[in-house]
């Protein structure tokens, strides 16, 4: 292939995988599923040149990055809170599922059992790709998420490990038996973990001196390299190195980076992940062809080939099942999560939520050329990832809303940086008391710009009452945005007319472009009230004798509406209502702001919302949620 077919087939590639992709989000489909069709279609056209996907390519090529950038997306926090069943489900159910699998392919197929332990390996592990972006797509409980991510991040691990203790004993190269088994396993575990951390060692006392955004993403991305090549080569689990340094430097970016390497990383990562995981399924699809001519000199026949391909697909759907619901039951009880029990609705969608992908392709691709039926092997690795994405891909966003099993309230997200947020800027504001050198308008500026940040996180809230006014933060947004349409049209009349240095336009127009986008951050207000109402979210809401003591609501002295707003001429922006006496007052975000001014006046610590499906409270005395 010369460089320019070469170029044109990678523009292609990406080409088709914007298109794809975009197109899926736009309609709501799954993208995954999208590109293997597309790529199953594209197989069987003639002027497609025919691509061959080694495991090479995508265990050393592919593999790490896309690993990596799963990590780094993954709380380091919420895995450890949940990281007896994400063990549970990435070595347990691994095992398991490739032990039932191999008894099911050793029954059906003239194959050895260790040949049929070796594809049960293959299609044991769910891909972190597919389950994240579906999970994601349809909006499941961040804890399913986790436990989701967790899985996918380290099953490849137990699968990989697995295979390569079964092609031994096929190539008869080594003395296979339990011992070897579980020394090669405990390295796989320990030599990972080890390299892992010896990476983000390095990369994060390199990190302390790198101050260029630009150097700092270069960096990042030879870090799951830097993590997974030296672990391979000493026949250690690189799946694991790249898993742990990702999950740890991850954590340590606060210290460790500048908010512009964040980022700059942040936004380059999530390019190229999409990049490489939808051109991954893409490529998928484009294998079909020559499996299935490789599988068409099989002397098994036609009939055996199917059935064997289903029998081991209905396997695999249905081992996870088996496996989950009993765990789900034990786990609480061997302190196994720290979230309690998992409602059977959210287990459910759990078992169900299985897809395979690029690496059981790719581990079928690493058999030897010597395994018996090879080809047809390779065939069943293939129905049961366009299989699993199909059944299960398809049908799991109609299994979580038949269950009630939905993404987080917006609003409870809302309640939770509005809190978080003004936790925050306190603590900044207590520092900027200590600093005698900070003159008293600079002062001032500092804490108006923090006050307002507070302000329009509350401000999200009280959604729903049809009187209900633009708010200060939406009024800002509006008019700020008018304004600098208005500053960039300005900036470009002077670029094209060159009156001004282009370095000089670049530098301003950035800062434009900053600010616009945290003014876009601002979610449409649209959103309906649900039933249910909005509680204090349970990690944030503490204790206090106040809370405690004004739990009941009280008859408001007024139905609707803030009277001190109304006598002073005002405009309320939300309502909150007194625990203590049932006086309505008008929030912090208002002009007046008579609901604290009230508490200044009587004491009253406790107060709730006054919001059509909000409930929640807050005391003014120690300044907690409840």
């Amino acid at each position: 292939m010369t460089a320019v077919h070469l170029a044109l087939t990678l523009l292609a590639v990406v080409a088709t995988v914007t298109a794809v992709a975009g197109l899926s989000r736009r309609l709501g489909l799954s993208a995954p599923l999208a590109l293997i069709v597309t790529g199953v279609v594209g197989s069987y056209l003639p002027f497609i040149p025919e691509p061959r996907l080694s495991s090479e390519v995508v265990l050393v090529g592919l593999l790490p990055p896309l690993l990596y950038a799963a990590a780094i997306r993954t709380s380091l926090v919420d895995f450890r809170a949940n990281k007896a069943v994400i063990g549970s489900l990435s070595v347990g159910l691994v095992v398991f599922t490739a032990l039932g699998v191999g008894v099911v392919a050793w029954w059906l197929l003239p194959i050895p059992f260790v040949v049929a332990f070796a594809l049960g390996a293959v299609v044991a592990p769910p891909d972190a790709v597919a389950a994240t972006a579906v999970a994601r797509r349809i909006g499941l409980p961040r804890r399913l998420v986790t436990i989701l991510e967790g899985e996918s991040l380290v099953n490849d691990a137990t699968a990989l490990v697995s295979l390569r203790t079964a092609i031994a004993a096929v190539s008869a190269t080594a003395a296979v038996s339990f011992g070897s088994v579980a020394l090669d396993f405990g390295w796989a575990v320990l030599g990972g973990v080890a390299f892992g951390l010896a990476a983000a060692v390095v990369v994060g006392t390199v990190r302390r001196f790198v101050e260029d955004p630009v150097i700092d993403t270069s960096l990042s991305f030879m870090t799951p390299f830097l993590a997974y090549l030296p672990a391979e080569e000493l026949h250690s689990s690189g799946v694991l190195a790249v898993v742990v340094a990702g999950l740890l430097l991850s954590h340590r970016s606060p210290v460790l980076q500048s908010a512009a390497s964040r980022t700059s990383e942040r936004i380059n990562w999530a390019t190229l992940q999409f990049l490489l995981e939808n051109a991954v399924f893409l490529m998928i699809g484009l294998q079909m062809r020559r499996i299935v001519s490789g599988v068409a000199s099989s002397d098994l026949g036609l009939g055996l080939i199917v059935g064997a391909s289903v029998a081991v697909l209905l396997t695999v759907m249905l081992l996870r099942p088996v496996w989950v619901f009993p765990l789900s039951w034990l786990a609480p009880r061997i302190g196994g999560t720290t979230g309690g029990p998992v409602p059977w609705q959210h287990t459910t969608v759990l078992s169900w939520a299985a897809m395979r992908g690029v690496v059981t392709l790719a581990a079928a691709l690493v058999l030897p050329l010597s395994t018996p039926h090879r080809d047809v092997l390779v065939f069943i690795a293939m129905v049961v990832t366009v299989g699993t994405l199909l059944v299960q891909g398809l049908t799991l966003p109609w299994v979580a809303r038949r269950l009630g099993v939905r993404g987080p309230d917006l609003r409870e997200d809302a309640l939770a940086e509005a809190t978080v947020l003004q936790q925050a800027v306190a603590a900044g504001l207590k520092v900027l008391d200590a600093v005698p050198e900070i003159d008293h308008h600079t002062a001032e500026r500092l804490r108006q710009r923090a006050e307002d940040r507070t302000t329009a996180a509350w401000e999200r809230l009280g959604r729903g009452r049809e009187d209900e006014n633009e708010t200060p933060s939406e009024a800002y947004r509006r008019a700020r945005l008018l304004t600098l349409a208005a500053e960039r049209a300005e900036l470009l009349r002077l670029r094209d007319s060159g009156a001004a240095d282009h370095h000089v336009l670049s530098t301003v127009m950035v800062q434009l472009d900053i600010e616009e986008s945290l003014l876009e951050r601002l979610e449409d207000r649209s959103e309906a009230v649900r039933d249910t109402p909005l509680h204090a979210p349970e990690s944030l809401a503490a204790a206090c004798k106040h809370l405690e003591k004004y739990r009941r609501p009280v008859q408001p002295l007024t139905p609707r509406g803030c009277p001190d707003c109304e006598r002073e001429g005002l405009v309320p922006v939300h309502l909150r209502l007194c625990l203590v006496c049932g006086n309505v007052g008008c929030c912090d975000s208002s002009v007046g702001r008579h609901a604290e001014r009230h508490f200044k006046e009587t004491g009253h610590p406790v107060i709730r919302s006054f919001e059509p499906g909000e409930a929640w409270r807050w005391c003014y005395v120690d300044e907690v949620l409840g």
